[in-house]
């Protein structure tokens, strides 16, 4: 095990680094120790079904990685449920109950987050404390294709500016305020655009995980100075899946190819257009695409609310998880 001296990734120099970070990290060998008698819960075509493309996830990954997060995630919960009810006997009244665990998971384009939250929905399901795990992106609270391009922000999608963020906001705050139902916008990557009159119902889990691009973004300072609420102020826990930006930049351009010969052949395709491109020329597009918006919005925007997460995952160049960064209670 070791402990690292910089919650912005750079590895510590000496004693005096480690003993003062604010972070746990664990090499892959230890963090998968911490799970090593406990059952997975998951079987191999599962972990299929679960798989992003391109993503080289398998048993071994599930289990000495998922496993033991899922595990630390359900203590968590655990405890929030405790706290409940120390709340409710300092007050000496019988309080609403508990809201749903909150869980932020954010990262680049292309890294692997929306298979790591699928993973987790289904093996947090899988503890007896906590059955109904739902599962929201924040896609749905992209504005409409017409509305981006008439704000201008078509070629910016994705970036903070692209995105509904008082509905967003406002759908995080009905959660945590205990509401029955809740409803969320749905997206489809088909088409490339929200799903009119489309919506999830989620119905009081006892765990939502909102996975996005943008999660951890702090808030917005106004005209005036101040500052309001953000989406991450509601979150008790976050994840951030990382990887060096160079192999992300290369899982997308895989992604791409791989796309090429499946979604873009599909006429519905908002990207067939691109289905008919050389393997040279999808290698360029790809990119170029990286290079003009997913890249600088990875840079400018994604990458430095790393630091706010509470748990980062570090990738490989394989797509492995490498080593765990856990921020210190």
């Amino acid at each position: 095990m070791s402990v690292s001296g910089s919650p912005h990734g750079g590895r510590p120099h000496d004693e005096s680094h480690r003993e003062t970070s604010p972070y746990i990290e664990l090499d892959r060998d230890a963090w998968a120790a911490l799970a090593r008698e406990t059952e997975n819960p998951l079987n191999a075509d599962e972990i299929r079904q679960l798989r992003g493309l391109g993503d080289s996830l398998d048993l071994d990954e599930v289990q000495e990685v998922y496993l033991p997060l899922s595990r630390l995630l359900s203590l968590y919960v655990g405890a929030a449920g405790q706290l409940h009810r120390h709340q409710e006997d300092f007050l000496h009244q019988r309080t609403p109950p508990r809201t749903p665990f909150v869980i932020g998971l954010a990262g680049s384009v292309a890294v692997g987050k929306s298979t790591t939250a699928r993973v987790l929905q289904q093996m947090l399901a899988h503890w007896p404390e906590h059955p109904n795990v739902a599962l929201v992106t924040t896609d749905g609270f992209l504005y409409p294709n017409a509305e981006l391009e008439r704000r201008g922000l078509l070629q910016r999608k994705g970036f903070p500016e692209s995105y509904d963020r008082r509905a967003l906001l406002r759908f995080v705050v009905d959660i945590k305020s205990g509401k029955d139902e809740v409803e969320a916008p749905t997206y489809s990557h088909l088409v490339y655009d929200v799903v009119p009159d489309e919506r999830v119902v989620v119905k009081r889990p006892d765990i939502v995980i909102i996975e996005g691009l943008n999660v951890l973004q702090p808030a917005r300072t106004r005209e005036d100075g101040r500052t309001g609420l953000t989406l991450s102020d509601f979150f008790d826990f976050s994840v951030y899946v990382d990887a060096g930006t160079s192999h992300i930049r290369q899982w997308y351009v895989e992604r791409f190819l791989r796309l090429r010969e499946t979604a873009f052949r599909d006429p519905g395709s908002y990207f067939a257009k691109y289905g008919a491109l050389t393997h040279d020329e999808a290698v360029a597009e790809a990119g170029r695409i990286w290079d003009t918006i997913n890249g600088p919005n990875l840079t400018d925007n994604v990458l430095p609310t790393r630091s706010r997460a509470t748990l980062v995952l570090r990738k490989d160049k394989d797509h492995s998880v490498r080593y765990v960064r856990l921020r210190k209670v």
